[in-house]
């Protein structure tokens, strides 16, 4: 069983797999396909690319990070999640899949934008607006089930990457909470910062000296000099309702 089941490798998604991966929580995603993103001609408006980014590569990238961060995928999609045991949401939900065999979670992030008809067995609370289906969350992103959550745009949130990414982090932060794992921040901080006041380092902080920071920095220029080496032979993916 995993402790975490996110459904969707979007923005969202990845970014709540980093953050669980990282809390040490045995984290899978579960990826139908391609992320809306993919859909951008350039991502101009993250933070930290000054002149944008090809919005595939930065998908790549995240997924990557998440990856490195311990998080699992698997390709498929998502048809139907049911309580393990009715009377007892904390033993956990059975998740069904497309042509795959069943999977267990203890808890579950959709951020599947905007398919969300899996949940329906589960009544959480899903809201149609127009031709589409939101969840209703409360300002973490729990939904009406103890153990199901939802982020990004399933969950009502604003249709951008930075948005995306900053809720997908906050709902990983309250599974990680629910999960009565142990948690501070998700820091990593100079040698000395915490110990150096005579506290003891807290739970998902590390504390590192100048080598290892040194090191870490070169390792992430490196990595990052090897994926904008070259451009991404890699086109847009064009709305399905555009004729060709």
């Amino acid at each position: 069983m995993r402790d975490v089941l996110i459904v969707g490798g979007g923005v969202s998604g990845l970014a709540a797999a980093i953050f669980t991966a990282r809390a040490d929580l045995d984290t899978l995603v579960v990826d139908g396909g391609e992320s809306i993103l993919a859909r951008n001609a350039s991502l101009e408006n993250y933070p930290g690319f000054p002149d944008g980014i090809d919005a595939r590569l930065y998908l790549r990238l995240v997924r990557e990070q998440a990856t490195t961060a311990g998080a699992d995928f698997e390709l498929g999609r998502v048809t139907a999640v049911e309580p393990r045991d009715e009377d007892d949401l904390e033993a956990g939900f059975v998740v069904e899949t497309e042509g795959g065999e069943p999977l267990e979670t203890r808890r579950l992030i959709a951020a599947s934008w905007s398919d969300s008809e899996y949940l329906v067995p589960l009544d959480v609370g899903r809201e149609q607006r127009g031709s589409k289906h939101f969840v209703s969350v409360d300002e973490a992103g729990r939904t009406a089930v103890d153990g199901i959550y939802a982020a990004g745009r399933l969950a009502g949130e604003p249709h951008q990457s930075i948005v995306a990414a900053g809720h997908g982090a906050k709902v990983a932060l309250a599974a990680i909470h629910d999960s009565e794992t142990a948690f501070y921040h998700d820091w990593v901080t100079p040698e000395g910062y915490f110990t150096g006041r005579d506290r003891e380092v807290p739970p998902a902080t590390e504390e590192i000296g100048d080598d290892e920071r040194l090191e870490r920095d070169r390792r992430a220029r490196e990595t990052m000099l090897e994926w904008l080496a070259e451009p991404l032979e890699e086109e847009p993916t064009m709305h399905p309702s555009v004729e060709r």
